[in-house]
């Protein structure tokens, strides 16, 4: 695919904007507008982020959470932003990590997964891709989520939404499906999120 028909190639204004407020990608603006919409995050929280890279979102939570608070950042990309000393970076795959290895800051207030296949062209097991790591997140998020805790997970839009959202209602007493603004008009994604996770 050439530049000129990528429509991610070039840096658009969200992305500049993120850049000058020292984040490394536009993707800050999804979280902060979940956040401010349900309150998401809180001084003191710890928070897992899967699918962390280039870091947008764990520095947002970092700072959030604040210096009482613990982000566990995990990708299977390096990531190289800088972060304060209440975050702990993990660099591996979500889908082979145990939960052992993701529960540095466990039981978690917040799970966020950003996480999403690299896209072959072949729609349909890029949207398989996609839901499968969105299960592996969400079970992820129910046994290292303590109760009332909150998941974020980022899904393309398939055949598979159903079964997500069902999912989801299961562990969760509420369950929303967000598409923040700051969402490119070309992305199939949406973000499922869960509210007050049951005890088990």
């Amino acid at each position: 695919m050439s530049q000129r028909r990528n429509p991610y190639a070039r840096a658009d204004a969200r992305t500049l904007e993120a850049k000058a407020k020292g984040y490394p990608a536009r993707s800050v603006f999804k979280l902060e507008e979940i956040d401010r919409r349900l309150r998401l995050l809180a001084s003191g929280q710890h928070v897992l982020d899967l699918g962390a890279a280039p870091g947008s979102w764990s520095l947002y939570a970092a700072q959030r959470v604040g210096a009482r608070g613990r982000v566990l950042s995990v990708d299977l990309s390096e990531i190289r932003q800088r972060f304060p000393e209440n975050v702990r970076v993990i660099q591996g795959d979500a889908l082979d990590l145990s939960n052992d290895a993701l529960s540095a800051f466990a039981p978690y207030d917040v799970v966020l997964s950003d996480m999403a296949p690299s896209t072959s062209g072949n729609k349909v097991r890029d949207q398989a891709q996609s839901f499968e790591l969105f299960m592996r997140a969400l079970d992820v998020a129910a046994a290292l989520g303590k109760p009332g805790s909150a998941f974020v997970g980022k899904l393309f839009m398939s055949g598979d939404f159903q079964a997500a959202r069902a999912a989801v209602k299961a562990r969760y007493e509420k369950e929303q499906t967000l598409r923040p603004s700051g969402t490119r008009s070309v992305s199939s994604e949406v973000f499922l999120v869960g509210l007050e996770k049951r005890a088990r």
